[in-house]
């Protein structure tokens, strides 16, 4: 009886999704291949290298060349998800069973390679920058903040600004795992998570509906997908564009590896001239 309570809990069952999706095949996103090619076009190779090796705010990449590339990042991903989940209500409501939970599995690993694509755009680490399949609790815990952003929840709004300045403050280029994993942001995770449960199964069951009747299904489905996906991709983007951690830091002429904040000048290590 606890065991089916565990499996109900919307917390659980969102976790599982997460984790789940996670694990898809071409879900995680290189965060150097893919700010190479993003600012190829756009940057000199030395700006390109300073942004892999420390952020784009770092390298002082301006804030229209970041948003162009946002919204190009989710054009492309809101479209492909929307075709698959177009192609996914064909079969009608025969195939319900096996076409909602391949839909919404796909459909939330689109929502995390849109994440993982703005947050390195808006100078967050590498989120999955360990080996294997395994999800640590600090990534966890901050794509779950992520997710409730996209889905509206001012509290991730909160938690993830919480996140982002201190990791601004400790110019850190990884997570803060404590806060994430215990300290004062963990309970609003689970809170959040909690939220994110219930809002997937609400979701699950529109998309059940819209795939009842063949061919209409299909439209339905791929309309119903990119006019939810296009708009919490944007929330996500306005959110991490505005946060601390987008801030540039500039060098001046007299003081060499040093950063600007304001009227503060904060030492910056070395670089080394390797590649």
């Amino acid at each position: 009886m606890r065991q089916g309570k565990g499996i109900e809990n919307p917390e659980s069952r969102f976790s599982a999704v997460l984790v789940g999706a996670a694990k898809m095949p071409g879900v995680r996103i290189d965060r150097e291949a893919y700010l190479r090619s993003a600012l190829a076009r756009h940057c000199p190779e030395d700006d390109i290298r300073r942004a892999i090796e420390e952020t784009p705010a770092a390298a002082g990449i301006p804030a229209a060349i970041l948003d162009k590339l946002a919204n190009d990042s989710i054009r492309y991903e809101a479209g492909k998800v929307s075709a698959l989940s177009a192609a996914a209500g064909i079969p009608g409501v025969f195939a319900l069973p096996a076409t909602v939970p391949a839909d919404m599995a796909q459909y939330f690993g689109h929502m995390l390679r849109i994440a993982q694509k703005l947050a390195y755009l808006y100078s967050w680490p590498d989120l999955f920058s360990g080996d294997g399949d395994d999800v640590d609790d600090a990534t966890m815990g901050v794509l779950t903040l992520f997710f409730g952003v996209m889905f509206g929840a001012h509290s991730a709004n909160a938690a993830v600004g919480k996140v982002a300045g201190m990791m601004s403050e400790q110019v850190a280029k990884k997570l803060p795992q404590k806060a994430l994993t215990q300290g004062l942001v963990y309970p609003m995770v689970k809170k959040i998570a909690g939220y994110l449960g219930v809002e997937m199964t609400k979701q699950s069951f529109a998309k059940s509906l819209s795939k009842a009747i063949p061919v209409v299904g299909a439209v339905v489905s791929g309309g119903l997908t990119f006019a939810s996906y296009l708009p919490m991709a944007k929330r996500l983007k306005k959110h991490l564009s505005s946060l601390p951690l987008t801030e540039p830091r500039e060098r001046t002429g007299d003081v060499q590896g040093k950063v600007i904040r304001g009227s503060v000048v904060v030492q910056r290590p070395e670089r080394s001239d390797r590649l």
